[in-house]
């Protein structure tokens, strides 16, 4: 199933991306990017969000209090016994394919196709750059007792990148369609601990890296974008990754 989700993410995207191709070039002029953009500055205030969550996912791996709480919202799962659902392998990515959705439909957001694709995959290599290696170092072992790679939690991160990606590209242009993702992101980290493959902590945890992926994303993209905008060559290949505790997968983006 992990790996059916990866494949298709990157078909998703693939789709996605040669629907729009022709429509995003002539909008690029429209487009017009000015790296002085207060979007891409850096910001404090942003990163308080982030840092609560990660802080009190950090926590609950030390207090016993916060110990306690997890272990108790296990025991309350377990006594009403909701059915296991396989939806969030795939919400975890829907508020991404939300925003190439609502330019297919002439909503258009901050950037053009090329632009966006950049910042997303930025994103989700922060994030993976962030998750993986401290579920290798944490060893957090799941509710499940299935492996020992519940801290943070990946599909949150990627849920919550998601929809933090989806609120950058719409605040400014529509606030209120901007908010959408995030009861899907919700929706994803909840069902994470029902399907009892995360604690509490974990998910809250993988909530702060996603957004925290995200700011970093877009903070970095005037220097990012410089790379796929080389005088020197017009053709763009952006590879990005899907990744799954035990499956790899990758998105794929050509701009000729």
């Amino acid at each position: 199933m992990k790996l059916v989700t990866s494949i298709l993410t990157a078909l998703v995207c693939s789709v996605f991306c040669n629907g729009q191709m022709k429509a995003d070039s002539s909008a690029s002029s429209v487009h017009a990017l000015s790296y002085n953009d207060k979007a891409y500055k850096p910001s404090y205030k942003k990163l308080i969000i982030p840092a609560v969550f990660i802080g009190y996912g950090v926590a609950s791996l030390l207090s016993d209090d916060l110990k306690s709480l997890n272990n108790s919202t296990r025991y309350e799962i377990g006594e009403h016994q909701p059915k296991h659902i396989k939806l969030d392998n795939y919400t975890q990515y829907l508020p991404a394919v939300m925003v190439y959705g609502f330019n297919l439909a002439g909503i258009k957001g901050k950037h053009g196709l090329k632009e966006r694709t950049i910042i997303y995959g930025t994103s989700q290599l922060i994030s993976a750059a962030f998750v993986l290696p401290l579920k290798h170092l944490v060893k957090e072992e799941r509710p499940d007792g299935s492996n020992s790679l519940s801290f943070p939690s990946g599909h949150t991160a990627a849920a919550f990148s998601s929809a933090h990606f989806l609120f950058r590209e719409y605040q400014d242009e529509n606030f209120w369609l901007s908010l959408a993702g995030y009861p899907v992101a919700v929706f994803t980290g909840v069902y994470r601990t029902l399907n009892n493959k995360h604690w509490v902590g974990d998910v809250i945890a993988g909530a702060g890296f996603g957004i925290l992926s995200t700011e970093l994303a877009y903070w970095l993209f005037p220097t990012v974008n410089k790379l796929f905008t080389s005088k020197e060559s017009k053709n763009i290949t952006l590879i990005y990754p899907v990744l799954e505790s035990k499956n790899w997968g990758a998105g794929m983006v050509l701009n000729f």
